[in-house]
C-alpha cells in the first residue's frame, strides 16, 4: 500500500496516530450531525412538511436503493482520484443536501434530496474506508475501525440528545435548527478530512500471465474493465453473507419499539433506553472486542461467534412473547439487547477485517463501496422483512431470524476460504513504474 511521504518522518507524535486522531475527529463531528438528523427527520417530514408515513417510507427505500448502487462507482472514483479529496467532496455534498431540506415542501423535492443524500453517504462511506486503508498499516486497520466505530456511537448519542431537543420543542424552527447542525457537521467534516495527508492512488493491476482457474480469469478480466468488484463472485458471496447478518440493524431502531408498543405499551420508554444501551456498549467495548481479530481466520471465527450470540439474543427476545409480568418482559428485553450488542461488536470487527483483507490494494474504494451495499440493503429491505417476520410471527419468528443469523455466521468461514483461494495471483497490484499524482 502506498503512503504519503510524510508518513515516514519520525516525530514524537507519529503521523499515523495523528491521522487516526484526525479521522476520529471527522467521524465524531459528522456523527453528531447524523444523530440529530436521524432523530428528528421522520417527524419533521411527516408533521411539518406533511408527507404521509407511506410516502416517507417509499422515498427512503428508493433513496437507499439508489445509494447502494452508487457506492461502487464513487468508491472507484476514490481509488482513481484519491480518497481524501473524494471523501471531503462528498461530505460537502451531504452538507448542501441537508441544507436543502430547509426548502423541501413536497414529496418530489424530498425524493430528489433523499436520493442525493443516500448517494453521497454511500460514497462517503466507501471513500472513508479507502482512506483508512491508505493511511493505516494493514495490521492495524481493524483496531482503527473499532476506534472509529466507538467514536461514531459517541457522536450519535450526543446528536440524538440534541435532536431530542428539537422533538421536544416540536416547532419548524427547532427541526430546521437540527438540520442546520447536521449540515454544519458535514461541512466541518470535509474541512477536517482535507487536513489529512494525501493518499497516492495505487496503479491498477495488470493481467498476469498464466491461469488461476476460471474464477481468477474472470476476475482479472473484470478488473481490466474498471468495476472489478462486479466480476468478483467470491467477494459477492462474502458480501451476501454479511448482508444477512446486517439485518440486525433495524431491530433496535424500529422493530423492538414496535414490539414493545404492541405487547407492553407501559414500557414504551424502554425502546429508546435499549438504543442508548447499544450505543454506550459499542462506545465502551468495541475496541476491546476487536483486539481478538488479527487476520482472516480470527475474523471468520468472530463472525461465527456473532451468529451464535445473535441466535441467543433472538431466543431471549422470543421469550418476551410469552404471557409474562411486565417486569419480566423488561428484563428479557434488556437481556436480549445486551446479547445483541455483543454479537454486533463481534460481527463488525470480523467483517471489517474480511472486507479489507479480501480486497485488492488498488481497488479498496470500489470493494468497500460494494461491501457497504449490505448496509443499504438492510436499511431498505430490513424494515419490511423484519416487521412481517417478527410482529406477525411472534416468538417463532424471532427463532427463525436467530437461526438465519447462526447460518450466516457459520457460512462466513467457508465463504472467506472460497474468496481467499488463489487470490494472491490476481488481487496483488502490479509494481508501479510511475506514481499517479496525489489528488485526494
Amino acid at each position: 500500500m502506498a503512503h504519503h511521504p510524510r508518513s515516514i518522518v519520525p516525530s514524537r507524535r507519529t503521523p499515523l496516530s495523528g491521522s487516526q486522531r484526525t479521522l476520529a475527529t471527522a467521524q465524531l463531528v459528522s456523527a453528531i450531525g447524523d444523530g440529530a438528523y436521524y432523530t428528528s427527520s421522520a417527524l419533521y417530514f411527516t408533521r411539518i412538511v406533511g408527507l404521509s408515513p407511506t410516502r416517507l417510507g417509499l422515498g427512503l427505500a428508493v433513496a437507499w436503493a439508489i445509494g447502494s448502487v452508487a457506492g461502487v462507482p464513487l468508491g472507484h472514483l476514490a481509488d482513481r482520484r484519491g480518497p481524501r479529496g473524494t471523501a471531503a467532496a462528498l461530505a460537502f455534498v451531504t452538507a448542501a443536501v441537508v441544507a436543502s431540506f430547509h426548502v423541501v415542501d413536497d414529496f418530489l423535492p424530498f425524493l430528489v434530496a433523499a436520493c442525493l443524500y443516500a448517494t453521497a453517504q454511500s460514497g462517503l462511506g466507501a471513500a472513508r474506508q479507502a482512506l483508512v486503508g491508505g493511511l493505516v498499516p494493514e495490521g492495524e486497520r481493524t483496531a482503527a475501525l473499532a476506534r472509529l466505530q466507538a467514536t461514531l456511537n459517541a457522536g450519535l448519542a450526543v446528536g440524538a440528545a440534541l435532536g431530542g431537543v428539537a422533538l421536544t420543542v416540536g416547532t419548524r424552527a427547532a427541526f430546521l435548527a437540527a438540520f442546520t447542525l447536521t449540515a454544519l457537521g458535514f461541512l466541518a467534516t470535509g474541512l477536517i478530512l482535507l487536513r489529512l495527508p494525501a493518499v497516492i492512488p495505487v496503479l491498477p493491476a495488470t493481467v498476469a500471465a498464466g491461469g488461476a482457474g476460471a474464477d481468477g480469469a474472470t476476475a482479472r478480466k473484470g478488473r481490466d474493465g474498471g468495476f472489478a468488484v462486479l466480476a468478483d463472485r467470491r467477494y459477492a458471496v462474502v458480501t451476501l453473507v454479511n448482508t444477512v447478518l446486517l439485518l440486525r440493524m433495524p431491530l433496535l431502531s424500529l422493530v423492538i419499539p414496535l414490539w414493545i408498543a404492541d405487547r407492553a405499551p407501559q414500557l414504551g420508554w424502554l425502546g429508546s433506553a435499549l438504543f442508548v444501551l447499544n450505543t454506550v456498549g459499542v462506545t465502551l467495548f468495541q475496541v476491546r472486542t476487536a483486539r481478538a481479530v488479527t487476520g482472516l481466520p480470527s475474523a471468520a471465527r468472530a463472525v461465527r461467534q456473532a451468529g451464535a450470540v445473535l441466535l441467543a439474543s433472538c431466543a431471549v427476545f422470543a421469550l418476551s412473547a410469552a404471557p409474562v409480568p411486565v417486569w419480566a418482559m423488561a428484563a428479557l428485553l434488556v437481556g436480549g439487547a445486551v446479547l445483541q450488542v455483543f454479537g454486533e461488536m463481534k460481527q463488525s470487527a470480523g467483517s471489517w477485517q474480511i472486507a479489507f483483507d479480501l480486497a485488492p490494494a488498488d481497488r479498496l474504494g470500489q470493494y468497500q463501496g460494494f461491501f457497504g451495499t449490505g448496509v443499504a440493503v438492510a436499511r431498505t429491505a430490513g424494515p419490511l422483512l423484519l416487521t412481517t417476520l417478527l410482529l406477525d410471527g411472534g416468538g417463532p419468528g424471532w427463532l427463525v431470524l436467530g437461526v438465519l443469523f447462526l447460518a450466516a455466521g457459520c457460512a462466513m468461514g467457508p465463504a472467506v476460504r472460497y474468496a481467499e483461494r488463489d487470490r494472491s495471483s490476481w488481487l496483488t497490484p502490479a509494481p508501479a513504474t510511475a506514481p499517479l499524482a496525489p489528488t485526494g
